[in-house]
């Protein structure tokens, strides 16, 4: 059976598991405590770069997430995540990599800077940009680029369902809003969301982790 590494409060981990389920694909689910569970040697064996989540299916060993999302899709392909046609396929695409490069470095300056500060100021414009430019890559559809629950959804999902928990509405992209809303109405979603205190634990994981690529960034540069 599948082995799953995972723990909730990780966005990566909680896509993985989404695609899972949604898919109903058998496994065997591996919690992790992000306290150090991540750097035993055991596990480190498994990804020396301590990172969840991690896929382990009859030997074969799967990290960074988008990977393991194409690998669920390309043996599990029935509900189809990824649509067939050129521009969809592509929508898709565009989606997942917009998340990973352009909203979810913003969704890390939510919780990390100062709500006075100019970094807070410009990342709150930058999630603007993003999701005016989500709304037009959803146009009509209920899901993007189907009309059926695709990786863009899980993906995307995940960072932008954050969002009003870190006091930036979406009143102002009611097509936006209407999608999360419609994400939310599925089981799968109810099952694996974040209670408040999850919510909590993620937002002080990441200030630490924030915190320590400064120290060690700061470090480097007086080194030189």
């Amino acid at each position: 059976m599948l082995k799953f590494y995972y723990n909730p409060i990780s966005p990566n981990a909680r896509r993985v598991w989404i695609t899972l389920l949604e898919k109903e694909i058998p496994f065997e689910p591996i919690l992790m405590n992000l306290d150090g569970d991540q750097l035993k040697p055991d596990f480190l064996a498994i990804n020396p770069f301590h990172h969840i989540p991690v896929v382990i299916d009859n030997g074969f060993r799967l990290v960074e997430c988008l990977a393991i999302l194409d690998y669920l899709e390309a043996k599990h392909p029935k509900p189809a995540l990824l649509p067939q046609e050129p521009q969809a396929l592509a929508t898709v695409k565009m989606v997942q990599m917009l998340t990973a490069n352009e909203l979810f470095p913003q969704v890390i300056s939510l919780i990390c800077e100062s709500e006075n500060s100019p970094q807070f100021a410009k990342a709150k414009q930058h999630i603007d940009t993003v999701l005016k430019f989500f709304t037009e890559l959803l146009g009509n559809s209920p899901y993007f680029g189907s009309e059926q629950l695709t990786l863009a959804d899980i993906v995307a999902g995940n960072a932008v369902l954050s969002l009003p928990n870190l006091g930036f509405t979406l009143d102002d992209y009611p097509e936006i809003n209407k999608w999360s809303q419609r994400l939310m109405q599925r089981p799968v979603w109810q099952k694996t969301k974040l209670s408040d205190e999850d919510f909590a634990q993620f937002k002080r994981r990441v200030r630490v982790l924030v915190k320590l690529r400064r120290r060690e960034f700061s470090r480097g540069k007086t080194a030189k």
